[in-house]
């Protein structure tokens, strides 16, 4: 199933069932009028919100045309986003830029931070910032969205719980990121909110690119319009997502609609060095921060600015036939 929810003037919006090419929905009616509604009795909905599937994928005719600029993002507002950093490439490269070497149990032990998650972005709303000298940066990743979850839940259990997955812009402020963690008590200003793609997808409709812990298609990232990542989402992920779920529940339950996410997508080049841009026949970056590490590295600072007032990102991913799976998350920076 493919499931969004649209926008209608409520806090939580309306539940839609979308069709696999993503052309049409159906609304999910009045017994499961939220995505946070489905989840929290997820056995009892899914009979129904199957049935209207079949219908929108067996019959072209069925279903009013599906508007990805009416989107909220599938859970406007959760209980809990929890963001790993499951591709420890990336971390790696945010230390050696400046110059620290990385603790060999950041291969063996998940970072993650706690998010907020009142008021997350629609896919296709703008990101609203004070100032550029914030540091402006966008983050491509994957997350997963869980039913209960107990504490101290192994792997195994983990990886049933998981119900949906989406695509993220995580919004970052590298500018104010220093200080915050210079604090000792992690990030807060500095992750302001985010951004989910327009729908939400089952497992079961990703086929074989979704092995049970990671989506194996590349995360296609645009900045103003060019390339710039590519970067396979299945590829130099440490941490699968039922590690990172197991991880955020070892001294908590999770409660349904928990959202954990997978951290910036990153792979290595195929000779095992830092990512090359795409303009120069690499993977590229799903962040601005990482050609900017890459840059440091190489030149001893970064030539490659963050993002301005007018500057829009787009974060996609397509099947193997070229269609979109979850539908555009394309945003522009505009002056608060």
């Amino acid at each position: 199933m493919k499931l969004a929810t649209m926008k209608d003037g409520t806090r939580d919006g309306t539940l839609v069932v979308v069709s696999r090419d993503l052309t049409r929905y159906l609304p999910a009616g009045d017994t499961v009028p939220t995505l946070q509604a489905a989840l929290d009795a997820w056995a009892e909905c899914v009979p129904h919100l199957q049935r209207l599937s079949d219908q929108l994928n067996s019959d072209a005719a069925v279903g009013d045309t599906f508007d990805q600029e009416g989107c909220e993002s599938p859970l406007p507002r959760a209980y809990q986003w929890a963001d790993g950093s499951a591709y420890v490439n990336h971390v790696e490269l945010v230390r050696k830029a400046r110059g620290a070497e990385m603790p060999s149990s950041f291969w063996t032990d998940p970072l993650m931070y706690q998010g907020g998650s009142d008021s997350f972005l629609g896919p296709r709303d703008d990101i609203r910032m004070g100032s550029e000298d914030w540091g402006i940066d966008f983050e491509g990743e994957i997350a997963v969205i869980t039913d209960d979850v107990p504490m101290g839940a192994s792997a195994e259990t983990a990886a049933s719980a998981i119900r949906l997955l989406m695509l993220v812009n995580d919004v970052s402020l590298r500018g104010l990121i220093p200080a915050e963690l210079a604090k000792g008590f992690g990030f807060f200003q500095s992750k302001p909110s985010s951004a989910f793609s327009p729908v939400a997808v089952t497992p079961d409709e990703l086929g074989s690119a979704w092995d049970g812990g990671r989506l194996h298609r590349p995360l296609l990232v645009q900045y103003n319009g060019s390339a710039f990542g590519c970067a396979n989402a299945g590829v130099d992920m440490t941490f699968d997502f039922p590690t990172l779920i197991a991880h955020a529940a070892k001294t908590r339950p999770l409660g349904a609609g928990a959202i954990i996410g997978s951290g910036t997508v990153s792979n290595k080049d195929s000779d095992g060095s830092a990512g090359k841009p795409v303009s120069e026949g690499g993977l590229g970056y799903s962040c601005i921060a990482e050609i900017r590490m890459i840059e440091t590295i190489k030149n001893g600072k970064p030539s490659t600015g963050f993002m301005a007032f007018g500057d829009r990102v787009a974060i996609d991913m397509l099947d193997e036939e070229g269609v979109s799976i979850f539908g555009r998350i394309d945003q522009g920076v505009i002056k608060a």
